[in-house]
């Protein structure tokens, strides 16, 4: 029953069409006004097909009629569907003429703004930025009052919209009402006693200190903000964190350095994680953005210190949020402050337990490949990536693995071939079978990278060398290199030097190595041109359709169905 109304209120469209526009203004537009009370999905929908009637109901002219629905469904208890109401009033209220606005839209306004309920009043919050720049100067002023008395509102639902549209309304005032009006409901709603209302004085605080002079800003919006930063609730200081590099380029290079800066360490040094994550994260945007004149002395005097600290905090993710930025410091400090001060930074960090760490080290070495050069970082990094690579807990080298098409990326291919090429071929023998299968699945994202001329000449020869290991699982892992290999080694490869060894291991002993032949025929034949596959593939998945092995037996024969060699 909901699904039938819920599709006849997706189509109001076909319908308002059909009724044209006189009747949808005096019928359709009543009918939906009256009957508003349907499940809440059927309600989200109306409200979102109102907000583009606007040409149903005969164009700007008539756009007035659509407030009544759209007032009703505003004031409903669930949030969803006032917040579409807002969305589609806003979007109409740009249709109305600066008369319509004053006879229609701004009396819809004041109507939600004084409601019994405090839906009604939350979503008025919304609409007064909309409306007040095309209003006279007497209605510019009963707006502001309504707004002032929604900001101290009994209910703190009501506060926490009016907070949360304080930075928008501020855009849309003159500047002497921003100082006179905006900025005392700002204080007052960074210290309301609900958290949830101060933390959105926060956001809202950013979008204030954009609009004012630089000299006001030290009196007006800073003491708010440092109350802020030291807030006895920890969202308040993490919304703190979060919008700090908006706050940074609001306030300029003096208010930052005198007063960013120490609320920055405090933050970074705060006794909850998700605040030192927020504050990690930004680390490296906030030192980018610091004053050219002082950005050195900054950060090797007031921040270093607190990364250091954090680079071995009990969190992962505070550690994960700063290994995620701070391979970035490394072009803004130089190479001489990175290799002597952030390279044992990251090091420990390589090491990190947590492998998330150790992967958004990995992720970023190309900007300190920049700063300091690839031998530097051969020297100091690799060393560990390494050591990582021939761990004892098979999870640390698999985690390894994984990184090394991105390493391979970021080094070249020389230096790859020189430091990280064995190690990529010792993966293959490794005793634990989920390394051998990762190993051959990086083997072919690094022909992707390299190309089909350096698989020939450095990795095919030695894949191939396994063949005749005298280990039946090395002699296997053979075949799932060639598997994963021939299609972006290309034909001519595959047909000359990967065919005849896959052909010569049909005649393997142990039974396991000649059904995984069979399968690997199967998965290289469409790379095969189809001579080879007549003349080479057929006699041998032939005879091992006739293998004693049941297994072997199956997959023969379903290979020979697959390539159609019947």
């Amino acid at each position: 029953m909901i699904q039938l109304r819920l599709n006849s209120i997706k189509k109001l469209s076909t319908i308002a069409l059909a009724l044209e526009v006189e009747r949808t203004r005096t019928e359709l537009l009543p009918f939906l006004t009256d009957t508003i009370y349907d499940e809440d999905e059927v309600l989200l929908a109306l409200a979102e097909q109102l907000g583009s009637f606007t040409v149903l109901v005969g164009g700007p002219e008539f756009v007035h009629c659509l407030l009544p629905p759209l007032e009703s469904l505003a004031t409903v208890e669930e949030t969803v569907v006032r917040d579409k109401a807002v969305e589609s009033l806003r979007k109409i209220s740009q249709e109305h003429s600066p008369v319509d606005l004053e006879v229609h839209f701004v009396p819809l306004v004041k109507r939600l703004a004084s409601g019994d309920w405090f839906t009604s009043r939350t979503s008025a919050c919304g609409l007064f930025s909309v409306c007040y720049p095309h209003v006279s100067s007497t209605v510019k002023a009963e707006i502001r009052q309504h707004f002032r008395t929604l900001c101290s509102d009994d209910t703190p639902m009501v506060r926490r919209a009016a907070s949360s549209k304080l930075g928008e309304f501020a855009k849309v005032l003159e500047l002497d009402y921003v100082k006179s009006d905006i900025i005392p409901l700002f204080t007052a709603l960074a210290s309301d006693e609900q958290d949830s209302v101060r933390l959105l004085a926060v956001e809202s605080g950013v979008s204030i200190a954009t609009l004012l002079p630089q000299e006001d800003l030290e009196d007006l919006v800073m003491p708010t903000l440092r109350q802020a930063a030291e807030d006895k609730s920890w969202r308040v200081r993490y919304m703190v964190a979060d919008k700090f590099s908006e706050l940074q380029k609001a306030v300029g290079p003096e208010i930052t350095k005198n007063d960013l800066v120490p609320a920055f360490q405090n933050l970074l040094k705060d006794c909850e994680a998700e605040v030192r994550t927020a504050a990690a994260n930004k680390v490296k945007v906030f030192c980018e953005s610091l004053p050219e004149d002082s950005r050195e002395t900054i950060i090797m005097t007031h921040i270093l210190p607190c990364v250091k600290e954090l680079v071995s905090d009990t969190n992962q993710h505070v550690k994960s949020a700063l290994a995620s930025v701070i391979m970035g410091l490394s072009t803004i400090l130089g190479k001489d402050n990175t290799v002597e001060h952030l390279l044992p930074l990251f090091l420990v960090q390589l090491k990190d337990e947590y492998p998330e760490v150790r992967l958004n080290i990995i992720s970023n070495l190309d900007c300190v490949n920049e700063v300091i050069g690839i031998r530097q970082l051969s020297q100091s990094l690799l060393p560990a990536i390494v050591e990582l690579a021939e761990d004892a807990k098979w999870r640390v080298r698999l985690a390894i693995i994984e990184y090394m098409p991105l390493l391979a990326g970021q080094l070249g291919v020389e230096f790859f071939d020189e430091k990280l090429n064995s190690l990529c071929m010792a993966w293959l023998i490794d005793h634990v079978y989920a390394i051998r299968e990762a190993a051959t699945c990086n083997l072919m994202k690094l022909v992707e990278k390299f190309g089909a001329e350096w698989a020939q000449n450095t990795i095919v020869p030695k894949v191939l060398g396994m063949a005749n290991d005298s280990n039946y699982l090395h002699r296997m892992t053979t075949l799932f290199c060639i598997n994963a290999l021939s299609e972006v080694c290309g034909q001519e490869i595959t047909t000359k030097h990967m065919l005849p060894v896959v052909l010569k291991m049909s005649t393997d002993q142990v039974a396991n190595v000649r059904f995984n032949v069979a399968r690997c025929l199967q998965k290289i034949g469409p790379v095969l041109d189809s001579s080879a596959l007549q003349a080479e593939v057929k006699p041998v998945l032939e005879k091992l359709a006739t293998d004693q092995d049941m297994d072997v037996k199956y997959f023969a024969l379903d290979a020979i169905s697959v390539l159609a060699l019947a």
